[in-house]
């Protein structure tokens, strides 16, 4: 009889742990809110970035280095940081490759904004818009309402956290400028005001480039919009016709590779061989400019991080030495002056195993007190309101000036052919500076963008 009791009791114990395991599996989609902690302590989750080539002195590392300690303490959720080192372009590329499999998608990317459109088509990305409701910071309007666009598909359902954004305009070396002869303060008011500056640095300081732009594929989307978008839009025209048809021949497009092409042709800008590097706007910000070897550079606000202290370039005095002007219109014409903003957002794929867990982390990372401390790192303009309005914000050397910057920002437009267009820009920007006339490029330009969107979707003008 005690053998069989024996074997009884083993049994009940058995069927006993079945059915837990049952319950168990029966209870484990739960909400955010509801993720336990016996839950969390099974979850270790992947975040994937970008990084440029700094490793752990990069700004996202010394973020993350910094708050997800306390994350991990309050949740055991683990956070895996797993950059991926390459140019942007060889980014979008390698991150597209890993969305596509459960077996290799990560649980949190970092998603520049202007993608959001065409990897929501390609099923990369998940809506979070049910857990966006329960979360006040974004319902009571900390975020900025432009900025919250900037995440939001053509679907109108929500694809990511804004964590950063940015403006751009003219950077320039007040100590090079007096050298020269020049104003200390300078805010030109056309391009030709530009130009006639640069041919004076030109003269005066021989050993200094007097200008930089982002030129080439190798630098992909900064050359798109931070050098060619900003002239298009100082011209008044846009890429995209309220019709939602791509403009591929104007007189605007004519008249911002005509200033690239001044550039070059009079050599006012930097060596060709640099500027269609990879590494192009690295150099610009973090040897050229601090060097005393670059008099000024069509740039966005972020580059401050690199001389701040712990940057890249850290440079001491760099707020009295230099200047940042508003990228003027080509005549002046309008408000005077053109800046367009972007940024980047924190996103969920779709093949993500952690969906819960990732938007736990998100929603943390993404709180007042860690915005903040993101922008003290980086120098880059915060996306929340109640962070710009804080005085440690306000210290930090150009920021209150460049978030000012944003109340007259362009976006480029919320289309999921944008990337496909933005290659064949910088096709086109490259062939003007290595020696094609504009015509020229325009027309491949024309015929390379009709190809790609269809000719019912092209306009001329």
């Amino acid at each position: 009889m005690k053998i069989r009791e024996k074997r009884m009791l083993s049994a009940l114990c058995v069927m006993t742990m079945g059915i837990s395991l049952l319950v168990g599996c029966s209870t484990t989609k739960k909400t955010t809110t509801e993720v336990s902690t016996a839950q969390d302590s099974k979850v270790k989750l992947s975040f994937t970035f970008r990084d440029d080539g700094l490793g752990e002195k990069g700004n996202l590392y010394k973020w993350l280095k910094q708050i997800t300690p306390e994350f991990t303490k309050k949740t055991n959720i683990e956070v895996a940081v797993n950059p991926i080192t390459a140019s942007e372009g060889d980014y979008f590329a390698k991150i597209a490759l890993a969305l596509k499999s459960p077996d290799t998608a990560p649980d949190i990317i970092t998603e520049d904004t202007f993608q959001i459109n065409g990897d929501v088509a390609a099923g990369y990305l998940t809506p979070i818009d049910d857990y966006l409701k329960k979360w006040t910071d974004w319902t009571d309007n900390s975020y900025y309402e432009a900025l919250k666009k900037g995440v939001t598909a053509s679907d109108s359902k929500v694809y990511g956290v804004p964590y950063n954004t940015d403006s751009r305009g003219l950077w320039y070396n007040k100590d090079l400028f007096e050298k020269a002869g020049l104003p200390r303060e300078w805010q030109p008011k056309t391009w030709d005001e530009v130009i006639a500056t640069c041919k004076t640095l030109k003269v005066k300081l021989p050993d200094v480039i007097p200008f930089w732009m982002n030129s080439g594929k190798a630098t992909g989307e900064a050359t798109s919009m931070q050098s060619y978008e900003m002239l298009l839009y100082g011209t008044g025209e846009r890429l995209i016709d309220d019709n939602n048809k791509w403009i591929v021949k104007s007189q605007g497009i004519l008249d911002s590779l005509s200033f690239i092409q001044t550039i070059y042709t009079q050599g006012l800008g930097a060596p060709i061989s640099k500027v269609l590097d990879a590494q192009a706007g690295n150099m610009s910000a973090r040897d050229y400019m601090p060097k005393g070897k670059l008099a000024i550079s069509l740039d966005g606000s972020w580059i401050t991080g690199n001389w701040s202290k712990g940057g890249a370039a850290e440079w001491s005095g760099y707020e009295n030495i230099m200047g940042f002007a508003k990228m003027p219109t080509n005549k002046g014409q309008g408000s005077g002056s053109v800046t367009l903003a972007g940024g980047w957002a924190l996103s969920i794929p779709k093949n993500s195993k952690n969906h819960d867990a990732a938007w736990k982390f998100i929603e943390y990372a993404m709180s007042k007190d860690n915005a903040l401390a993101m922008s003290t790192i980086s120098g880059e303009i915060s996306c929340r309101q109640d962070v710009a309005a804080d005085p440690t914000y306000q210290k930090t050397p150009f920021k209150k000036l460049s978030t000012e910057y944003l109340e007259a920002a362009e976006f480029r437009p919320a289309n999921e052919s944008y990337p496909l267009v933005s290659t064949e820009i910088q096709n086109m920007v490259e062939s003007v500076v290595t020696g094609t006339k504009p015509e020229a490029a325009m027309k491949t330009y024309g015929e390379n963008v009709t190809r790609v969107v269809g000719d019912t979707n092209i306009i001329e003008k």
